[in-house]
């Protein structure tokens, strides 16, 4: 029967199709492991073996913002408290080996121990929509600069007359002029050069226009989601999203704003040993969020009154222009994380809106 009295804590190693979990006591003492499929159906089993021990009181996740993801919700659904796991150390792993079940039980001890603390995004609101939207994006982006520049090379390889009439244009006229080529029968290199630069330059204008859309949909999203992070000096559409997708749904898991300003990778880490009191520069943390920080601070060194004069005075105190650049992001990042909270605190931005009739 089980033991109402014992205080479960499980840990899950996860992959695409099983997920490998194990249940350890309050001691850490391990009481079993089983793998379980990665559906709902696994995903219930999965509960109630856990609680079969006895009371869950934490389940520890490797992975929650991949193929954990929906284990995690799944759970978080369910009143059972998640945290993030992160993966054992290489050094560890060549010392005593790898099996997925003893990395579920390191898991499960590292959760208990509360080495592993940190709660993972909820995934399940309007910030989830926007990280989806900006995949599709940067995707659309890539390829488009992919296409640009193979038309450029294609150009300059062509045959003579038609390189000619081609050489020097930017990419713009050179896709409206290559758009409106005919090539005929494909005989020559002439025509086939003809044919490909057709082909690129409507592959970049059908990119364009899908990355139009998705700037659609983005700009309402962030808007609607958060009005005052938008608000702030220097912050855009895609400076908002990445900022926001650092954050999650939930970003009250963030207890401190050291903490946000940690995830964007702006705070100072302590390099001070013996006499030697410096800190040095944090090079962790979400990179996209960091360059997100780093634009406004750019835009409001160029447009801003007040910070044009905090960039003067820093640096006649001894400052390089990097380090003010550093400061003002630190700074920047305290601002944002502040309008983060107003904004996905509040109730009616709970919900993801509705994209279907855009």
């Amino acid at each position: 029967m089980t033991d109402l009295t014992r205080m479960v804590t499980g840990g899950v190693d996860t992959h695409k199709d099983i997920h490998v979990v194990a249940a350890v006591d309050e001691l850490g003492r391990t009481l079993g492991t089983e793998s379980f499929p990665t559906t709902t159906a696994g995903y219930r089993r999965l509960l109630r073996w856990l609680g079969s021990f006895g009371s869950l009181e934490l389940v520890g996740i490797e992975g929650t913002g991949a193929w954990g993801a929906g284990l995690a919700r799944f759970l978080s659904a369910r009143d059972v408290r998640v945290v993030e796991v992160h993966r054992p150390n290489r050094q560890h792993r060549r010392r005593y080996g790898k099996s997925d079940p003893a990395d579920a039980i390191g898991a499960a001890r590292a959760a208990l121990s509360g080495e592993a603390n940190g709660a993972p995004k909820a995934a399940n609101g309007a910030v989830e929509a926007i990280r989806l939207l900006q995949v599709a994006r940067r995707s659309a982006m890539k390829a488009r600069t992919q296409a640009a520049n193979q038309l450029h090379a294609v150009v300059t390889t062509a045959p003579e007359p038609l390189r000619a009439s081609l050489t020097g244009l930017g990419t713009t006229d050179l896709v409206e002029r290559a758009a409106r080529l005919r090539p005929g029968a494909i005989t020559d290199p002439t025509a086939a050069a003809k044919l490909t630069l057709v082909t690129l330059a409507r592959r970049w204008l059908g990119l364009t226009a899908e990355i139009a859309r998705l700037d659609g949909h983005l700009d309402e999203l962030t808007t609607t989601t958060a009005s005052t992070l938008v608000a702030l000096n220097g912050v855009g559409t895609q400076t908002a999203s990445a900022l926001l997708t650092a954050a999650g749904d939930n970003p009250d898991r963030l207890a401190r704003e050291g903490s946000f300003a940690a995830l964007c990778g702006s705070s100072p880490i302590d390099a001070s040993s013996g006499r030697q009191q410096r800190h040095r520069l944090n090079r962790g943390g979400d990179r996209q969020a960091n360059a997100a920080l780093y634009i406004i601070a750019i835009s409001r060194l160029r447009w801003d009154p007040a910070t044009k004069t905090y960039m003067q005075r820093r640096t006649a105190q001894g400052k390089t222009r990097k380090e003010v650049i550093r400061c003002l992001k630190r700074y920047i990042a305290r601002q944002v994380h502040r309008a983060i909270l107003n904004d996905l605190t509040r109730p009616q931005h709970a919900a993801t809106p509705d994209l279907r009739a855009a």
